[in-house]
């Protein structure tokens, strides 16, 4: 029987999904979260890991001889040096796709709460603001219609192209930096460079890889390129941006807005500026976190380890 060890198992699952499928293909040890000095002594022994956030680097890897697999609990594995895994013979996989479409809503949301500010209403009118009001409506934020505005996507990835369906829909158009050809876009996409996705766009989405390319891709560099009623979302990387360019553009009204579910640090520190920044809306890494993209994320991470276990691994990553 397999021994299988899940050392950060509460944000996949903090309650209401079941690891018991999971328990019926070996002896399984769940921990809720683990620091990185415990990593060696949790897995010790292990045939299987199965990880989200907790790294298992080449230190890590040399010091369990008896691991066979390493399942990621999500579609990014960066958390894995995949390089040395390949050389001691361990299999890694990951789970795609699984949250395109909890994202792409997440995207919106952002979106409609910086354009509709749906929240700070309802706030005020539980307070009785909208009682005391001469008029039968009010309003005391700029409110902003989508149709005919101009959507940007950095990255046509599924969740990328899912983005740009629901662009579509709201009746913007929609311009793309993407390494697809430009005759395999759809007619209603298209394809621009970084410049003319910046200069043009009143809302610019992130949704490409982070590599050394696009580390950093909005600095404020990119940021004077544009317009200052753009609203920029991040729902791919943190790291993709500049915080500390986005907060001073911000601060000097050179950007309307910028929505974010993902930081270069995660928790961020107190004092981070973007925290503070009234015209930032910053959500704690959760547009993954549905309960139903959660429940395919788990369904598939299973089925993964099952198929190792057959002796047909699926969803392997290789080393680029």
């Amino acid at each position: 029987m397999k021994k299988i060890v899940i050392l950060d198992g509460y944000t996949t699952n903090p309650g209401g999904l079941s690891w018991k499928e999971l328990e019926s293909m070996g002896d399984v040890s769940v921990y809720d979260r683990t620091k990185p000095e415990d990593t060696v002594a949790r897995a010790a022994g292990a045939d299987i890991i199965l990880t989200n956030k907790v790294a298992i680097g080449r230190r890590e890897i040399e010091q369990l001889p008896q691991l066979q697999y390493i399942g990621v609990l999500a579609t990014g594995y960066n958390v894995v040096d995949i390089t040395a895994a390949r050389e001691c013979g361990i299999i890694v996989t990951n789970v795609p796709a699984y949250s395109t479409e909890s994202v792409a809503q997440m995207v919106f949301a952002h979106l409609l709460t910086v354009t509709n500010r749906t929240e700070h209403y309802a706030v005020q009118n539980r307070g009785g603001r909208w009682s005391q009001e001469p008029d039968f409506c009010y309003w005391d934020t700029p409110l902003m219609e989508l149709s005919g505005k101009t959507f940007g996507i950095v990255g046509l990835g599924n969740i990328g192209s899912r983005v740009a369906q629901i662009a579509l829909a709201f009746g913007m158009k929609v311009k793309a930096l993407t390494s697809k050809a430009a005759d395999a876009l759809p007619s209603n996409i298209q394809k621009a460079d970084l410049h003319e996705l910046l200069s043009c766009s009143d809302v610019l989405s992130l949704h490409c890889p982070l590599t050394d390319e696009t580390h950093h891709l909005i600095t404020t560099d990119t940021l004077n390129m544009m317009k200052p009623t753009a609203i920029l979302i991040n729902t791919g990387r943190g790291p993709l941006v500049n915080d500390a360019d986005v907060a001073e553009a911000l601060n000097s009204n050179r950007l309307r807005a910028y929505c974010a579910d993902v930081m270069t640090e995660e928790p961020p520190h107190a004092a981070h500026p973007l925290l503070r920044q009234p015209n930032a809306y910053i959500t704690p890494h959760i547009a993954w976190a549905t309960t139903e993209a959660r429940t395919r994320l788990l369904q598939t991470a299973i089925a993964n380890v099952r198929a190792f276990i057959n002796g047909k691994p699926q969803n392997v990553i290789t080393p680029q």
